[in-house]
């Protein structure tokens, strides 16, 4: 976690360049799965840009992208292990990046915070729980409480 806000107002451009280049290597694997599905080198890279994702994003204190990457990871890792992802499942996941794309614009550049509401994010992660065998939504086991709103310093005091 950067020390001051100061030093966080610098880092975030730079994170913002990765997690939208990381997003869009997930978004390029996803569009290979609807293609060859259940393509195990696809899922891998998805799963290794969103733990980076989440990673990059836990430096800045960035709650709700983190959780939500790691959410999406933990469910796509037990859809890898357990079934087949089916059309619908892709769609959910589509849908997933989607809303993190749109999170990762409204970030203020300022604060770091993202004052929404969390009940999309849920709703989607629920969707893609669903589709993926996981009729209840658990949250990964290491995972902090879900939370969306929070800012640089809050988490700083």
């Amino acid at each position: 976690m950067p020390n001051s806000p100061k030093e966080w107002s610098q880092r975030f451009p730079e994170f913002l360049v990765e997690a939208e280049m990381l997003l869009a290597k997930s978004e390029e694997c996803l569009s290979h799965l609807q293609l060859i599905s259940n393509d195990k080198d696809a899922i891998d890279c998805m799963l290794s840009t969103l733990l980076k994702l989440a990673n990059k994003a836990d430096a800045l204190a960035l709650a709700a992208v983190s959780e939500f990457s790691l959410h999406i990871h933990g469910l796509l890792s037990h859809a890898q292990i357990h079934m087949d992802l089916h059309d619908q499942a892709l769609e959910a996941l589509k849908d997933c990046f989607t809303l993190m794309a749109w999170q990762l614009e409204l970030i203020d550049q300022t604060t770091g915070q993202l004052s929404l509401d969390d009940s999309e994010q849920t709703s989607l992660i629920e969707a893609f729980a669903f589709q993926v065998g996981k009729s209840q939504f658990q949250p990964p086991r290491l995972s902090r409480p879900f939370r969306l709103v929070s800012s640089f310093s809050e988490r700083q005091a």
